[in-house]
């Protein structure tokens, strides 16, 4: 008895592991049932994850062994890679091919390491020729994986949603000329905050399409829940693709108490969310130092208190990673 029970413990420990490492083949091809991310067999499922810091400022960290140690020690089962398109020392609309090299660095670790990918045009401003030139060949390139998701417009300033919905229409159409079905994420005026406009006036006429919010903990407070809980209600279906517990400047302390209030918010409605970000910068939402290694392999001294808090509260959640 006592041996049998030895191997059939030592089975389930092997099919747990087995199973843990295959997070897109247990989900397969993600879609929407109402306003829930559901995966292949109609099952609820939560994105969890980090967003890579602007490649033009950061590039030393898009590569596939990040993304590797992202989800063998932080138990993120997405991550985002964050092309910066204006602004850093090699911004895509300077050079393409080393940005478009960079993303793909990350889409295909992470189609290596069986997470989803969120591909960012990360902006804040529209650059409507350049964004649709990028996502065809991103959709002709990546649009058979089930890991890719595409965000089209990360935060939209100044811009209205009547703009910023006649570019994403734009940009949607080209991506589904590729792909039929994956995942596109649509941003929203003010920072991601205003999010009561699309789900006033929605995008028509595509499946599966998901609406940004972006919060900061220690900025914003309990009237940006309240306004993401009645666009939900009223149908818009809502991905958090960048968050993060100290102010929207991305510097001052961690709020601890306003984020667990975002955290248990996202995890009562089951909303996918992402923290910001993999960088090294002198701010409070870098979450590594200088001393971090690019590849990953990160020890503790290595992270900032973000990093810490934020590695434990993936660790904490993602249970079946």
């Amino acid at each position: 008895m006592e041996v049998k029970s030895k191997i059939t413990g030592l089975l389930f420990l092997l099919c747990c592991c087995f199973s843990n490492a295959q997070f897109v083949k247990n989900h397969g091809q993600l879609k929407l049932e109402g306003t829930q991310l559901v995966d292949t067999n109609g099952e609820d499922v939560v994105l969890r994850g980090l967003s890579f810091g602007w490649h033009s400022f950061w590039p030393r960290f898009y590569n596939e062994k990040a993304v590797k140690w992202l989800k063998k020690d932080f138990k993120c089962n997405v991550v985002r890679a964050a092309m910066g398109i204006e602004v850093g020392d090699k911004p895509y609309l300077k050079e393409r091919e080393f940005s478009k090299a960079k993303v793909k660095a990350v889409v295909e670790g992470a189609i290596q390491a069986d997470i989803y990918v969120i591909i960012d045009w990360h902006s804040h401003n529209i650059n409507l020729e350049e964004a649709k030139e990028f996502f065809a060949e991103m959709s002709k390139t990546y649009g058979r994986y089930p890991n890719v998701i595409y965000e089209i417009f990360n935060e939209p300033d100044y811009e209205s949603w009547e703009e910023i919905k006649a570019y994403s229409e734009e940009v949607i159409k080209v991506i589904r000329e590729n792909d039929s079905d994956n995942i596109i994420l649509v941003g929203c005026p003010k920072w991601d905050q205003d999010i009561h406009l699309p789900a006033a006036n929605p995008i028509k006429g595509f499946d599966n399409l998901m609406y940004t919010m972006h919060f900061y903990a220690g900025t914003h407070g309990k009237w940006l829940r309240d306004r993401t809980d009645d666009a939900i209600k009223s149908g818009l279906p809502v991905f958090v693709s960048e968050s993060a517990g100290m102010e929207a400047t991305g510097d001052g302390p961690l709020d601890y108490e306003s984020w667990q209030q975002y955290i248990d918010w996202m995890e009562s409605r089951k909303l996918s969310w992402i923290t910001w970000s993999v960088s090294d910068k002198d701010e409070t939402c870098s979450i590594l130092k200088k001393s971090a290694k690019s590849e990953g392999k990160w020890k503790k001294n290595d992270l900032k208190e973000s990093g810490v808090k934020i590695r434990s509260l993936l660790r904490h959640y993602n249970v079946d990673m």
